[in-house]
């Protein structure tokens, strides 16, 4: 199993490997279709793998209406702490019409069996930009999310995917999958306005781009991946970052390696000598996002990230965040090369960015126009 190879799979990547553990996130689908059996045990090869803390933030993605009773019992057994509810709307005919089951009334009730069973820390996830979907049936789903008192709320706006049927028929012009009922892109942005207004009002107040916290309800795991922390993932296209290894022929080891394997199974791998020639600051890898794939064993793909890159991503990771990025603390671990003032000053005289003394962070319209910005940055030439 994947988790019990977490250490080899670690030395054989070129990356530090951690034991420790704070946190721990099941989910990217819907992890409460499996059995309770199937769930127990991957809890306890984490457990017997990792050394979580007795304090660990552990959360679980649910979609409303599979939380049975033998379900809930099984994730308190497990430790789960905290639960993810895949809501995406409060109104029934939105819900529907990107193929979700539940209702209105049974996520309230889910949300009331596990305050009842002792997990109070409870997420919903909303999308802005559903067909049929109006500021006032928004209003309403936010008045709803507000209502029920959750500690914590995540807003998407609805991408356009031409890998999704509903993307297909919305990039055509059709009428299928509800596609012509989609909002306007403006309207979808004015919708995640009103969201930011509503939930600060309501007290649950933004932190992150999409997210939104009561006071020490943030996402602890999510706040991993914005501040480049070390993660593992497990299973079919999971992501993971680790430090790279500190010894120069670890790394160097675990890249002749790697391009062994690759050149077995036909892929294509970075030149044996490439690591070698810049300093690296972290080894990113994934697994396939193919199950067929995924179960034959196919190498995992890995990224070197480089002083660069790492520092990109520090940019338009950290400034997903509400209280943005301190200059003064990333001068002192990448040296920040002159040629950013430029992408900064313009940003800023824009309107996209704000500077308060060393701290960098989005203004609201920054926020709407996010990956425009974060381009400056990833185009800025800094040293590598």
């Amino acid at each position: 199993m994947d988790v019990r190879q977490a250490r080899s799979t670690a030395d054989r990547i070129g990356g530090e490997f951690d034991r420790f553990a704070d946190s721990i996130y099941l989910g990217g689908g819907t992890p409460t279709v499996l059995t309770p059996e199937h769930l127990a045990r991957i809890f306890n090869a984490v457990r017997e793998t990792f050394q979580v803390s007795p304090e660990a933030e552990i959360t679980v993605e649910c979609a409303p209406g599979t939380l049975t009773p033998e379900m809930l019992d099984t994730l308190l057994r497990c430790g789960v702490n905290r639960v993810s509810l895949g809501v995406q709307s409060f109104v029934d005919q939105e819900s529907r019409s990107v193929g979700r089951l539940h209702t209105r009334e049974i996520t309230l009730s889910d949300i009331a069996q596990l305050r009842s069973a002792g997990i109070s820390n409870i997420s919903l996830d909303l999308i802005a930009g559903l067909p049929h979907q109006t500021s006032e049936s928004w209003a309403y789903s936010l008045g709803e999310t507000a209502n029920s008192g959750v500690p914590h709320v995540s807003v998407y706006m609805l991408e356009v995917d031409e890998d999704s049927r509903l993307g297909r028929e919305l990039m055509a012009g059709g009428t299928r999958y509800h596609a012509h009922f989609v909002p306007a892109d403006d309207l979808t942005a004015d919708l995640y306005i009103q969201a930011v207004e509503t939930l600060n009002s309501a007290g649950v107040a933004q932190y992150e781009i999409s997210n939104f916290g009561r006071t020490a309800y943030q996402s602890r795991h999510n706040l991993k991946y914005w501040t480049r922390q070390p993660y593992m993932g497990f299973g079919v296209d999971a992501h993971s970052m680790l430090e790279a290894a500190t010894d120069p022929y670890v790394l160097l080891g675990a890249e002749d390696a790697l391009n062994e394997q690759q050149a077995d199974s036909g892929q294509a791998g970075e030149a044996p000598c490439a690591v070698s020639q810049a300093g690296v600051d972290a080894v990113r890898f994934s697994t396939s996002d193919s199950i067929e794939a995924y179960m034959k064993g196919v190498p995992m793909r890995r990224t070197l990230v480089r002083t660069r890159e790492a520092l990109e991503e520090e940019f338009f990771l950290g400034l997903r965040l509400n209280r943005g990025v301190n200059l003064r603390e990333l001068n002192k671990r990448y040296r920040l090369p002159a040629s950013l003032n430029t992408a900064i000053a313009d940003l800023t005289s824009w309107g996209l960015l704000a500077r308060e003394a060393e701290l960098l962070r989005l203004t609201d319209r920054g926020r709407l126009l996010s990956n425009e910005v974060f381009q400056r940055f990833i185009t800025a030439p800094v040293p590598q």
